[in-house]
């Protein structure tokens, strides 16, 4: 099992360098968003390819995880494509000058490697073990499917809006009505998902994963950090949070 996750940690850290010598060439680190869901798509498949079987659950978690992943990469590297460096890496570089190029290597790319290293590790068991189409991967692919549905439908209820609308205003329709952030609760459901197929393959210190993932997308780089920026470029945000859930999605309270 060590050379497995050795193995893997090197693919990922040659990721990361590549991603980081393209920032060095474009000057903008962005497209770390679009080798986010990569990251876990390149850890599960070198798991899977030095697995000594192949069982009906694996098969089911690279077809679950091929969807999930280029979709995400894609639709964030269209969302981007032309555009100055996303605000929160301004941020970051502006932190962290002089030489923010050399720094970005660990600052932002391998540190991107080391998390999604630390949160795949549930998806690496399933690759090393054989156990079939069970209960846990009924519920655990359901649970993934409902999140990546409300990921895909609030990314595009977003879009929408964005191109039709004045960057000032507030997007409070469809899923956008229950929740501030539906495509982050999206997403947290895939990682919670995904540990649930993996419970009979690992031990109880896999839940690291799906936490450190809804921690990182409420209150680290996720929900938190968007609306740390949010309210300053859209004045009908603050009556917006006082009457619609953060996070989990629920009836909006009366303004």
């Amino acid at each position: 099992m060590i050379e497995i996750y050795t193995s893997i940690a090197l693919n990922l850290l040659i990721f990361a360098i590549i991603g980081w010598i393209y920032s060095l060439v474009s000057k903008n680190v962005t497209h770390v968003d679009s080798m986010w869901s990569l990251f876990f798509l390149i850890a599960y498949a070198t798991g899977y390819i030095l697995a000594p079987e192949r069982t009906d659950t694996q098969i089911a978690v690279l077809t679950a995880l091929i969807l999930w992943s280029l979709r995400l990469s894609a639709h964030l590297t269209v969302r981007n494509w032309g555009k100055p460096e996303d605000i929160r890496y301004q941020n970051i570089r502006a932190n962290n000058e002089p030489n923010f190029k050399w720094k970005s290597l660990y600052i932002i790319f391998i540190l991107q490697a080391i998390l999604a290293f630390v949160i795949a590790v549930p998806i690496i068991n399933i690759t090393q073990d054989n156990q079939g189409y069970s209960f846990y991967t009924q519920v655990g692919l359901g649970i993934f499917l409902l999140g990546f549905v409300i990921e895909i439908v609030a990314d595009r209820q977003l879009g929408s809006f964005l191109a039709k609308n004045s960057k000032k205003q507030v997007l409070n329709q469809g899923l956008w009505r229950y929740s501030r952030h539906p495509n982050y609760f999206g997403e947290c459901l895939i990682w919670w998902g995904l540990y649930v197929v993996a419970i009979p393959s690992s031990s109880l210190f896999a839940i690291i994963s799906p936490v450190l993932m809804t921690l990182l997308l409420v209150k680290i780089s996720g929900a938190d950090l968007m609306e740390s920026t949010i309210k300053k470029r859209r004045p009908d945000y603050a009556k917006y949070v006082k009457t619609t859930s953060k996070f989990i999605p629920w009836p909006p309270k009366n303004s």
